[in-house]
């Protein structure tokens, strides 16, 4: 299977900045979207942004113009750089990928996996 971990959570005051990072392991063939989502206690997940392998992005309204999402397709690692920071950004932040493994008798299987979760707290 394929494992990912984050880090690069926190407690920031608003208007500052966080890097989240998440890097994926295991028998990895290929992985074609990876993105973070989001929830705040009593919401549901959201997204928050994803990358296509090819660097195609996708960004909640929300957040534009102050998150970045970033990849290195060498390190199956996913970023996301968040800035000018808000209380309503506090929330549980998860990573999540999808792609192909290749399994312990060589045949390639899809996966679709998700972090544990970072916990991000914007408050003075």
């Amino acid at each position: 299977q394929v494992q990912l971990v984050e880090s690069g959570g926190g407690l920031v005051q608003p208007g500052g900045s966080l890097r989240l990072s998440c890097a994926a392991s295991g028998n990895i063939f290929s992985i074609n979207v990876m993105g973070w989502y989001r929830q705040a206690p009593g919401k549901q997940r959201e997204l928050v942004a994803s990358i296509s392998r090819g660097g195609d992005t996708n960004y909640a309204d929300s957040v534009k113009g102050r998150f970045t999402i970033s990849r290195d397709n060498a390190k199956n690692t996913v970023y996301l750089q968040m800035n000018s920071l808000k209380p309503e950004d506090t929330a549980v932040y998860y990573c999540n990928a999808e792609g192909t493994y290749v399994r312990p008798n060589y045949y390639r299987t899809n996966f679709d996996s998700w972090g544990q979760g970072t916990q991000v707290t914007v408050s003075s």
